[in-house]
């Protein structure tokens, strides 16, 4: 983890360097605050582990419910489409129907002209024009009902365009509603996505300038131990420097009065 300072040896066998001091070197007290500051990182790391898998699961289910209105929308629609099969089907089974009734209405009919045709002469041409006028009723019968059965045609015909009409455009905003649902989602998603990334940067940069400062902090502590060091080396140079001139003065002024001594007994010899 980031928030740990340790530097480890590159030899083997080694003993680890943490926050500049060697865990052989470090007291008990040190020891236990490392071991402290490892376990707050582990439990740091377990509480960030916890909360992306919470958001998986959080986005996982949001897709099966999704995934499952979509299954139900389709069902309904394989529904629409068996009540349109039916439909379809009673509507032949009643043209099925007025044209047996046409055909009976026919059969009749003809069954009615071939028995008063075998009556007799006499009654035949006086008959005839009631014959005529039944027939010409038939005829407007058997036209009525045509035009009747063309518009039962055309009016199912219209209703069955209206219903594929419905039909498409229930699937055209069923397939909107589901695009833009899964568009929607998807925005979520990234949005979400996006955000986490975000927060993980803004952490990373902040750990990585938190870490920046400790180096600089133990930068500068090494600096300013170095200066003092050197201050230290350079006054005690300085101490011996000049306890070696008083020194070698002190011997020069021994050796003058040495000298001097020694002058006034060359004189006498």
């Amino acid at each position: 983890s980031s928030g740990i300072n340790a530097e480890w040896p590159l030899r083997p066998g080694g003993p680890a360097i943490i926050d500049g001091i060697s865990t052989e070197e470090m007291s008990k007290e040190q020891l236990e605050q490392h071991i402290h500051r490892l376990r707050e990182e582990m439990e740091r790391e377990r509480e960030e582990r916890n909360y992306f898998q919470l958001e998986r699961d959080k986005v996982n289910t949001f897709w099966e419910i999704t995934k499952r209105q979509l299954d139900e929308s389709k069902a309904e629609l394989r529904n629409k489409d068996r009540e349109m099969e039916d439909m379809e089907e009673r509507h032949q089974v009643e043209i099925k129907v007025y044209k047996q009734k046409v055909k009976h209405l026919l059969y009749e009919h003809q069954n009615n002209i071939t028995e008063l045709k075998a009556d007799s002469v006499l009654t035949l041409k006086l008959e005839q024009d009631e014959n005529r006028t039944n027939e010409g009723t038939l005829r407007k019968d058997k036209r009525n009902l045509k035009v009747q059965l063309k518009e039962l045609e055309l009016s199912h015909e219209d209703v069955i365009k209206n219903l594929k009409r419905q039909h498409d455009e229930a699937i055209t905003v069923l397939r909107k509603d589901s695009e833009r649902h899964a568009k929607e989602l998807q925005i979520k998603y990234e949005k979400k996505m996006k955000l986490l990334r975000e927060e993980l940067e803004l952490r990373r940069k902040t750990e990585i300038h938190e870490i920046e400062e400790r180096k600089n902090g133990q930068i500068n502590t090494l600096m300013k131990n170095h200066e003092k060091a050197f201050s230290d080396i350079k006054n005690y140079y300085n101490d011996i420097t000049l306890n070696n001139l008083a020194l070698i003065n002190s011997l020069k002024e021994q050796v003058e009065e040495i000298k001097k001594k020694k002058v006034p007994t060359a004189t006498l010899r």
